[in-house]
């Protein structure tokens, strides 16, 4: 119960920081049969009974036609917990297949084309919001993927309008960490439906990125929180965009948040400027 709470209090305050759900929204819940969009969708369910504000809530499941997937295991969870929902039927596994020769990533056409079928879906029953179950350390892996094979400071944002213009997409899972949602469906004992296409992938980037980032977290703890706090409190005077911040028009008259720091110490945030995040989902709580 107590690991329950941590993570409802974790969505709720990403919900609320965020204006993710308001009034009359109908939010559509992916859910894959994986750990994040079990606890995402328990969490959303659990939020709806005490929420100041009336929402509907829809889970919808892609069956991409995998090898081997147990098409009766989501619905028969859906009608289980009592939730209305979706079970969507496209054989995009031949397509990647077809398309992406042996050996290479898959993720990247497999995720247009899942997009493409979200979206359409959503439009069909009246969403006004698309929750994925990326979670905190998700959007950290992609923040270094970016920036060490794409060449940009962009990570996974909480909240963003979808790529055909047509809905929101939220993440409310954005303060939750993996190793707590792992403990919770483990706790549940959720239905747990492994994806055959991309999870044998053993080099792909994101796993290199993984693998760095678990490593930072067991030497040097507290690394990874610092790192989901600094993304929330970006300095663009001091970095080097010039459509975030006006460097070629800058005179000694230009106000900037911090001044000229470059020759000081970095200075390390105080305890209380991590605490709102730390204190919040630590596993003493």
């Amino acid at each position: 119960m107590r690991l329950k709470k941590k993570l409802e209090r974790g969505v709720g305050k990403a919900i609320a920081d965020f204006n993710m759900i308001g009034e009359g929204d109908t939010v559509l819940v992916c859910v894959s049969g994986g750990k994040d969009s079990y606890t995402l969708l328990s969490c959303l369910m659990a939020l709806r009974e005490r929420a100041p504000v009336n929402f509907r809530i829809v889970a919808m499941n892609l069956d991409q036609k995998q090898p081997g997937f147990p098409a009766d295991v989501l619905p028969a969870y859906f009608e289980s917990i009592g939730i209305e929902y979706r079970i969507v039927t496209e054989d995009t596994y031949s397509i990647v297949k077809d398309k992406i020769p042996e050996g290479k990533t898959t993720c990247s056409l497999c995720s247009r084309l899942r997009r493409g079928i979200i979206y359409r879906v959503a439009k069909e029953i009246g969403a006004t919001r698309i929750a994925l179950g990326h979670h905190r350390d998700d959007m950290i892996e992609t923040l270094f993927l970016n920036m060490f094979f794409g060449g940009k400071l962009k990570a996974m944002p909480p909240k963003l309008v979808s790529d055909n213009g047509e809905h929101v997409v939220i993440r409310p899972l954005a303060y939750c960490t993996e190793n707590d949602i792992a403990r919770f469906a483990r706790t549940m004992d959720f239905p747990i439906i492994p994806c055959n296409l991309c999870g044998s992938q053993e080099n792909a980037q994101r796993k290199q990125i993984k693998n760095m980032l678990q490593g930072w977290a067991r030497e040097f703890p507290g690394r990874i929180e610092s790192i989901a706090t600094a993304m929330t409190q970006v300095v663009p005077s001091h970095l080097a965009d010039n459509s975030l911040f006006d460097f070629r028009g800058l005179t000694r008259d230009t106000l900037v948040a911090e001044g000229d720091i470059a020759f000081d110490r970095p200075e390390l945030p105080a305890p209380s400027r991590v605490i709102p995040i730390v204190s919040e989902f630590t596993d003493e709580d």
